[in-house]
């Protein structure tokens, strides 16, 4: 997946209007070199092809992309070599690290959170909560890792949630609200107690969000629903609870945490001689 107009900002922030002026001083322009893109750590790749589209952005164009996104890679895999003009490179160098570090970092947490629920039938799911200008490639990266996408924006899906269900003067309402605008929508309700939940099944929401609900409750909240709806547990889950909420019965966890707070995977740019 490539955003070029997302690239293009990139390069112009890192140059801000100058030059590379290290490199201008202590390159001389006439090198050429091999430049190998190494992960340091284990983890999931991801953002390759936003790698390539740097290298393609200052005009390098040979090069050879040996690992494909959603793989799992040891420490000390080449993923990317390019040969060429020194000073492209090393302008390249920090975007496409950037690009390539965070999204192969999201891939990387979800792939251990798939793992953590792995064998149960519930799926990792993503959120809303991402990097303004960068939604379409972090959850590409999420599902490079093994997780699935909620909706990709606010004309997707409906998603009511207890602001609305205020604002609307109940869930009932709330509800037709909805479906009497929208009426082709997929529409998700956020409950926060299996009182609210018995109140909206009749409804027939399409899934129900479990909000903040403990395995236990998410347990009682699967036998309510019977099969009539989708449930997904988000809130109070960490990477060691997963497998008890996955286990309740619940469709999806949704996880905030495999977007804003995934750490970048240590991947560095390694030259050698032509």
């Amino acid at each position: 997946m490539i955003d070029r107009e997302l690239i293009k900002r990139a390069l112009a922030e890192d140059l801000d209007g100058g030059e590379d002026i290290t490199s201008v001083a202590t390159v001389s322009g006439t090198e050429r070199v091999v430049a190998d893109f190494v992960v340091r750590t284990n983890g999931v790749i991801a953002g390759t092809d936003m790698a390539v589209a740097v290298l393609e952005e200052v005009g390098l164009t040979d090069f050879v992309l040996l690992v494909t996104d959603g793989t799992k890679v040891a420490a000390g895999t080449k993923l990317l070599t390019v040969r060429g003009d020194t000073r492209a490179i090393l302008l390249a160098e920090r975007t496409a690290l950037n690009f390539l570090g965070h999204l192969s970092g999201i891939a990387t947490l979800t792939s251990t959170w798939v793992d953590a629920i792995s064998g149960t039938a519930c799926k990792i799911r993503d959120t809303r909560k991402t990097t303004p200008g960068m939604r379409q490639l972090e959850k590409y990266a999420v599902r490079m890792g093994g997780g699935v996408n909620h909706r990709m924006s606010l004309s997707d899906a409906a998603l009511i949630k207890d602001n609305h269900i205020a604002a609307a003067g109940g869930v009932a309402e709330a509800f037709k609200r909805v479906r009497e605008k929208y009426p082709q929508s997929e529409i998700e309700i956020e409950v926060d107690n299996l009182d609210q939940l018995k109140e909206i099944v009749p409804l027939k929401p399409d899934l129900v969000l479990l909000d903040n609900m403990s395995p236990d409750l998410c347990a009682q909240a699967v036998k309510i629903v019977s099969g009539a709806c989708k449930l997904e547990a988000s809130g109070g889950i960490a990477i060691t609870s997963a497998r008890a909420f996955a286990e309740t019965g619940v469709d999806y966890l949704a996880i905030g945490a495999l977007t804003h707070s995934a750490p970048v995977l240590d991947i560095g740019l390694d030259l050698r001689a032509e």
